[in-house]
């Protein structure tokens, strides 16, 4: 939380306004933020100077590793978080591959799951990677990685959090996730409940101890129309300790993942934060 805190900090003492072209706003933006996430000792990093919604984050990294690519799947797992991008963008709309309603592509967990090859076959770059683990091998390339610049024009948004790269030292597993671009205010919480996440999912169903999650950002960024919220409401609580995930230990396997998780698997006890911020979200 302090980690969150201060990266918002500095991007207001710090932030250069730049422009985005595909929303049309000003974003006060920083280069470069590190965040690290201690899995090993359960401290989960949701916010607590806002109430978050964090049932719609996992739902979400559900829906990636099960390769999904429709945001009417996103929503029957808890989130309507791809509604938005896969029919109000209207690049996409206007994209003669789109199939219809909720269609969202080739994006994300598509990628990591079904990366096309040339000669048309695909690759489960997760599924390699957890029987990698399984089997106690790390090749120094256990990565699952959704930035296909090759198929970008396949779906409706490219990726934000792009990469995760796991690493085995001994029987501890540590994760290391790459994101691009990041929506400070609104996308952050998201992205660092599912790198937690991630990282312990993972190193359950492959029998390790999980170390911790390393979280990398290359630009890190305020829209113009949150940035008066975030100085004058929520920069001025204060935070509340850290509470814990508790995850279905019945979960042992990468088809269990695909097949009868649900949220009912998941419980963040000892939850305290302050009422909710309604910044406004950017297509």
């Amino acid at each position: 939380m302090h980690q969150y805190l201060s990266l918002c900090q500095r991007i207001i003492d710090q932030g250069v306004w730049i422009t985005n072209q595909r929303t049309g706003k000003k974003c006060f933006t920083v280069i470069n933020a590190d965040m690290t996430y201690d899995v090993a000792n359960n401290q989960f990093p949701i916010i607590t100077t806002r109430k978050s919604y964090w049932k719609a984050a996992i739902a979400e990294l559900l829906g990636y590793l099960r390769g999904y690519d429709n945001a009417a799947d996103f929503r029957a797992l808890g989130t309507k978080s791809w509604d938005a991008n896969a029919n109000q963008n209207q690049a996409w709309l206007d994209n003669p591959v789109r199939k219809g309603k909720d269609d969202m592509g080739r994006v994300y967990g598509v990628q990591g799951r079904t990366w096309r090859k040339p000669d048309g076959s695909t690759v489960d770059q997760l599924q390699k990677v957890i029987t990698n683990l399984q089997q106690g091998i790390d090749d120094r390339a256990e990565i699952v990685t959704f930035y296909n610049p090759g198929e970008f024009e396949l779906g409706c948004l490219r990726p934000c959090m792009h990469t995760h790269n796991f690493s085995l030292l001994n029987d501890t597993l540590y994760l290391t996730s790459y994101q691009r671009s990041c929506d400070v205010p609104l996308g952050l919480n998201f992205n660092q409940i599912q790198v937690f996440t991630l990282l312990a999912l993972v190193a359950q169903i492959c029998g390790k101890t999980p170390g911790l999650a390393y979280h990398k950002i290359v630009n890190a960024h305020i829209y113009e129309d949150q940035l008066e919220l975030m100085r004058s409401v929520q920069l001025k609580r204060d935070p509340f300790p850290p509470p814990r995930l508790h995850i279905n230990p019945a979960i042992k396997t990468l088809h269990d993942l695909e097949s009868w998780v649900t949220l009912d698997d998941f419980e963040v006890a000892g939850y305290q934060h302050h009422e909710p911020i309604a910044y406004p979200f950017s297509v």
